[in-house]
């Protein structure tokens, strides 16, 4: 499982691990964890970065619909993941 740092709003570092990635309409979205066993909770990153920038630049989807669309993607290709 690929593990990827990110650098918080606030300047900290935050470590995730990647379980899935997918593209619709254009838009990356990664399906993250902060552990590597898999036994946490999951969440959505959608990619904002533009096409010329050096580094990625990404935000938890919260949006209910934009979820519930992603999740459902992430869904048929992970047979063991489940989205309440």
């Amino acid at each position: 499982m690929e593990k990827i740092t990110f650098l918080a709003e606030d300047g900290e570092s935050v470590d995730f691990y990647v379980l899935e990635q997918t593209t619709v309409g254009g838009i990356n979205y990664i399906l993250v964890t902060d552990s590597e066993d898999g036994d946490s909770d999951a969440l959505i990153l959608k990619d904002l970065s533009s096409i010329d920038s050096e580094e990625a630049e990404y935000e938890i989807v919260t949006d209910d619909e934009e979820l519930k669309s992603i999740g459902a993607v992430f869904e048929n290709l992970l047979e063991d993941i489940k989205f309440s």
